[in-house]
């Protein structure tokens, strides 16, 4: 295999509420599953490691993915039925999910199909989501999490994306996602999972404290107020969003992770060759960082659903945006 990241978790049908009320249109989604798309479509060699329905929406979601360009040898044939989330639009485009995933094939992962090592090749692994909420297969992702941190040889790639767990009691939700940050090289979270995780702390002070915890960078999108981000090294940088005019905000967080696993992966930033690079990002480095995964994000937001931009649609977006003044969006 040559140099790939791997994403691991569920694709999801997302039926989002069109213009005309009680009309719902259904684009593939799930928070792994936009990130693969996305990292693909930015020119990275990217493996989905899902369990995929063999109805109607699975072969969506295959012919989805292909067109990407995503490597699909690493899905698994489920029997079970696609996880539906219905998305309701307010009038500034920002989405809401009610889920449906009782019996669903997403979850159902058993410690053979995630046994052993990652593959050769892979430097980064991304995951995050319901993956992690929803057993059986939670404990089993989990699992595996803990096996690459232990083994070393990927970078680990981590947005808690809290969904289901919200429905819960709060502490042990926390205590799951702190767990996996100490696990993590790298965190991407926003700050509405941090209002409801840990609502006394300020985005900034969780960000700092997370990246003393384990992981080398923490990234907190901000909506309309931005990213920061900071390091173990104790670098830390506020950016504001840019400009768009907002369709919808579905898929705009994950656009905003793979744009950030995009920007690490062009500049040699993953796997054990990147340790010293993902270490040493200064202020520059981390300020351009997070302007370029804003301005995939901001593109995704300007369509409907979770549309990612292609590498040439980005290019061709920062060299307007350099010659333009900022403005805000929202990203989450």
């Amino acid at each position: 295999m040559s140099v790939m990241i791997a994403v691991l978790g569920e694709a999801v049908v997302d039926l989002v509420e069109t213009a005309e009320p009680g009309l719902y249109r259904a684009h593939p989604g799930g928070s792994p599953l936009n990130v693969a798309v996305g990292l693909a479509r930015l020119g990275h060699p990217t493996a989905l490691l899902a369990r995929l329905s063999q109805d109607a929406f699975g072969r969506m979601f295959r012919s989805h993915l292909a067109a990407s360009g995503v490597d699909l040898g690493h899905l698994v044939e489920a029997s079970q039925p696609s996880t539906l989330a219905v998305a309701s639009l307010d009038p500034a485009g920002a989405a809401t999910y009610d889920f449906w995933v009782e019996g669903t094939a997403d979850w159902q992962w058993t410690p053979a199909e995630l046994a052993g090592p990652l593959p050769d090749g892979v430097v980064a692994l991304h995951t995050g989501s319901m993956a992690l909420e929803v057993p059986p297969g939670a404990g089993v992702v989990a699992d595996l999490v803990r096996r690459e941190h232990e083994r070393g040889q990927v970078t680990i790639s981590y947005d808690p994306n809290v969904r289901l767990a919200r429905l819960g009691p709060r502490e042990p939700a926390l205590h799951r996602v702190e767990e996996l940050v100490g696990l993590s090289d790298v965190v991407k979270v926003s700050a509405d999972d941090l209002a409801w995780l840990l609502p006394a702390e300020e985005p900034a002070a969780v960000a700092r404290r997370w990246a003393k915890a384990g992981p080398a960078l923490v990234v907190v999108t901000l909506g309309a107020a931005g990213a920061v981000g900071a390091t173990a090294g104790g670098v830390e940088q506020h950016r504001p969003a840019p400009p768009v005019d907002v369709v919808d905000t579905v898929g705009a967080g994950d656009a905003f992770a793979s744009g950030l696993l995009g920007w690490l992966a062009d500049r040699g930033a993953l796997g054990p060759a990147g340790r010293a690079a993902l270490a040493g990002l200064d202020r520059d480095a981390v300020a351009e960082m997070l302007d370029r995964a804003a301005l995939v994000a901001a593109l995704t937001c300007a369509r409907p659903g979770a549309d990612p931009p292609t590498r040439a649609e980005v290019e061709q977006a920062a060299a307007v945006t350099e010659q333009s003044p900022s403005m805000e969006m929202g990203t989450t």
